[in-house]
Formats: structure tokens, C-alpha cells, sequence
């Protein structure tokens, strides 16, 4: 860091420093000087850039648009454009795909898909069409709702899942896949099909314990039995377990950890039989099972 002294001070005045000394005097104070203010403004300057920077958008699912409309336009879509571009608009025969479609996309209210409609586009072989404004605009309406559909993951629906021969269903309940060992259709199953929809019983029978399913968590906790050096035995909750430590609660309600090569451990899960059973089902199994519980109302 240097800093220049103005002539008035006067090289003679014994009371100042000159240019040189000066010099001298902040060269050696320079690095310090830099260290600590350099970090500051590079600080200052990411902050002044956060600041500026645009913020995210959420991912928020746009409303529905009006359902009249929509049922209108795929009516006509249906009667118009289905022939080329699919029942659903997803490509056909001929027509690409209008739900990824850049200018579908773009338009508002029909403004792009208009002048596309009304001119056709001949070098690609679609003809022109004699529809109203309104007619275009509701076409435009059910194309964005497609693409509304498609485009945001939380508004899938899954249809059609019981598809399984009950019977069959709780043949393998009580035979193959040995559910009843644990379960019971007069017990801990009893009027299941009543607490979730279709889906979710699939989901929550195939990957219990998990995000979306929802047993009572006693039933699902893994505890653990540690057997000290010394022949103690301590069982609990498990908190914690990899190749190098084993954490648990004993039943006073105390931490315990030790290093997993310094303990014997055995684990009791008692969703092991489901991870086995994920193994073996075929899809077939998996639909019979779910038939079958769908039965118990």
C-alpha cells in the first residue's frame, strides 16, 4: 500500500515524513494491511452480487385452468388434430409431440397456436383449419393442461393398480409368502383397505417403514442386542450402526456406543421378512396381494 504526500507538506519540514519514508514506513505494514482488508471486500463483494442475483422461483404448480374449456378443447383436438398428433397430443402419426412443443409452450390463450392452425404448415403436410377463435383458444386450454399434467410430477395419478386376482391374493398371504406369520386379515389388517387408498396400501406393504407409509413406529424400529467382553447383555432401540461403531438406548433410557469390533451385535428388524419378500414377488404376486387386502373393508 503506498500513499502519495502533496507537495504542501514541504520535503524540509522536520515534522513531516517524506514521500520516501513514507513509503518505507507503509511497505512494511502492506501485507498485514492486505491480509486483513482483502478478505472484507471480497466478502462485501459476494454479499453486493447475492444481493443483485435473481431469486429462485418456487416450484409452484400453476392453477388449473377452466375444466369446461379443457373438456371443449380436447373434443375438438380429438376430432381435429388426434389423427396426426395422438389422442393426448403426445405425437402420432406424422405430428410430433405438442406437449414439449416450444411454441405451445410460448402461447397464451392460443396468440402462437392461432396462425399455425389457421395457415396449416404445408411443407410439413398439415392442412388448414376453418375454426374459431374460441374454438382455438379451447384447444390451446386443453394442450397447456396436458402439459400442466406432464410437466409437474405431484399431479400424477395412478390408475387401474388393482388389477390382481384376490384369490389368489390370499392364497400367497397365507401360503407363499408367509404374511400371515405376522399379520392378520382379523387383526392388525382388519379394514386396512378402509385407511388407504390403492396405491398407498401397495406402496406401504412393499417398502413399510418408509416416506409414505405409515405403521406404528414401535412395530418398525430396528433394536439391537449388544453382548459385552465381560458377558453383559444390554437390548434397546438402535440408534446407530456401521463397520466402525453401534450406538443404542437401553431400557433406562441411557446412551450407549462402543466400536463394533469390541461387541457382539445382533440385530433385530422386524421389515426384514418385507426387504426378503421384495427378493422374490413378481409383479403378478405383488397385484394378487394387494386384490386381496383391498377386500378387507
Amino acid at each position: 500500500m503506498w500513499v502519495t504526500v502533496s507537495s504542501e507538506l514541504g520535503e524540509n519540514n522536520p515534522k513531516c515524513d517524506s514521500p520516501a519514508r513514507i513509503g518505507t514506513k507503509f511497505r512494511g505494514i502492506s501485507p498485514f494491511l492486505t491480509r486483513l482488508f482483502l478478505p472484507c471486500i471480497a466478502a462485501a463483494f459476494a454479499i453486493s452480487l447475492f444481493a443483485q442475483a435473481p431469486k429462485r422461483k418456487g416450484n409452484c404448480i400453476p392453477p388449473a385452468p377452466d375444466q369446461a374449456a379443457v373438456d371443449r378443447g380436447q373434443k375438438l383436438f380429438s376430432q381435429n388434430c388426434s389423427f396426426c398428433h395422438g389422442k393426448d397430443a403426445n405425437g402420432g402419426d406424422g405430428g410430433p409431440d405438442l406437449i414439449r412443443s416450444v411454441l405451445v409452450n410460448h402461447d397464451e390463450h392460443g396468440n402462437l397456436i392461432a396462425p399455425v392452425v389457421l395457415n396449416g404448415r404445408s411443407q410439413k403436410g398439415m392442412p388448414k383449419f376453418s375454426l374459431t377463435p374460441a374454438q382455438i383458444s379451447d384447444i390451446a386450454t386443453f394442450l397447456h393442461a396436458r402439459n400442466r399434467y406432464v410437466r409437474y410430477r405431484q399431479l400424477y395419478q395412478v390408475k387401474d393398480v388393482v388389477t390382481g386376482d384376490a384369490n389368489a391374493g390370499e392364497a400367497y398371504f397365507n401360503g407363499a409368502g408367509r404374511c400371515n406369520t405376522c399379520h392378520s386379515a382379523t387383526g392388525d389388517l382388519a379394514h386396512v383397505a378402509r385407511e388407504y387408498e390403492p396405491e398407498a396400501l401397495l406402496r406401504t406393504f412393499l417398502y413399510p417403514g418408509r416416506r409414505g407409509a405409515s405403521p406404528p413406529i414401535e412395530r418398525t424400529r430396528k433394536t439391537v442386542t449388544i453382548t459385552l467382553k465381560s458377558g453383559q447383555v444390554l437390548s434397546g432401540p438402535l440408534q446407530h450402526l456401521d463397520e466402525f461403531t453401534v450406538s443404542m438406548y437401553d431400557a433406562s433410557g441411557d446412551y450407549h456406543t462402543w466400536p463394533h469390533d469390541a461387541v457382539r451385535v445382533e440385530v433385530h428388524d422386524p421389515l426384514a421378512a418385507h426387504a426378503e419378500l421384495l427378493r422374490t414377488y413378481s409383479d403378478t404376486d405383488m397385484h394378487n396381494v394387494l386384490a386381496y387386502l383391498e377386500t378387507l373393508k
